[in-house]
């Protein structure tokens, strides 16, 4: 029996709508409300043999608040942290999803979940953007009341394994300016240096005396298009610093996609992580 183009056409139009909602579903509900753990091992230099191994868990952009991360679901993140057993962690901030001091929940409670982070090497942070907007004083008195260190153009000397390299943690970028200068400037000594920042755009002022550097603020663009990629970021390097391991003139970078959404509660093929980084030394 032969199919008439009429119902062809029907057949067609409904393919079409299915494809649509079932992409929709995936975009608008499925994957913002994931969670992945991501694993990479990544080869610096210079890096103390001793230093191989270091576990670094890696989270950013929690914009606590937003429709899929309540805190309830912040506590699942800090569960599942720990049970990776990380020997540092480092959070890059963006606690807040909010501005000009009004927020859906304030610091403080944000604050009291992640304090239960667990890692011999400490738990550091620095702030993002939106924390500053909303408050920067009060999202960073908030942390470190509960024992999470928040550096603002620091650099701190980290012990593991018998051998000390620096941590430095920049101010954040667009509201409080370039501080990678002034971070290793606290730097006195020869040993190796991990750099930790909100937004990556700085990374081409980042000099060689840095191992490694690792950022967030980007979401990963939030959605990542088939061929097109993804068609908005947060910086002025467009898609270049988005997401992933990158290494240019002999300098590397980690950016990760982050926990949160911001403006549009929209995730597409840019699945909220927790990553796991192991440094080794080259």
């Amino acid at each position: 029996m032969r199919i008439s183009f009429k119902s062809r056409s029907k057949r067609f139009a409904l393919l079409a709508i299915l494809t649509l909602v079932v992409l929709a579903l995936r975009a608008f509900w499925w994957e913002p409300s994931s969670l992945r753990v991501v694993h990479r091992t990544i080869t610096i230099a210079p890096w103390h043999a001793e230093h191989s191994g270091l576990r670094v868990a890696v989270l950013s952009d929690f914009h606590v608040g937003s429709p899929f991360l309540k805190l309830n679901a912040l506590q699942k993140i800090v569960t599942t942290t720990n049970a990776q057993n990380p020997d540092l962690v480092l959070l890059l901030g963006d606690f807040i999803r909010g501005r000009r001091g009004e927020s859906v929940i304030p610091p403080e409670p944000i604050a009291d979940a992640l304090a239960s982070l667990r890692a011999p090497a400490g738990v550091i942070s620095v702030l993002g953007n939106h924390d500053w907007w909303y408050n920067g004083p009060r999202v960073r008195d908030a942390l470190e009341s509960r024992g999470i260190r928040v550096l603002d153009n620091e650099a701190i000397r980290v012990h593991y394994h018998g051998q000390t390299f620096w941590l430095c943690g920049l101010q954040d970028l667009w509201t409080r300016g370039d501080g990678v200068a002034a971070s290793l400037a606290k730097v006195t000594d020869s040993e190796p240096v991990l750099m930790m920042m909100h937004n990556p755009d700085v990374f081409p002022r980042v000099p060689d005396r840095v191992s490694l550097t690792i950022a967030g603020h980007t979401h990963g663009g939030q959605v990542n298009l088939p061929v097109i990629g993804r068609p908005v970021v947060p910086s002025e390097f467009g898609q270049r610093y988005a997401y992933g391991f990158i290494e240019e003139n002999g300098k590397k970078l980690f950016v990760t996609s982050g926990l949160g959404t911001s403006i549009i509660p929209v995730r597409f093929r840019v699945t909220p992580e927790i990553v796991m980084l192991q440094l080794e030394a080259k």
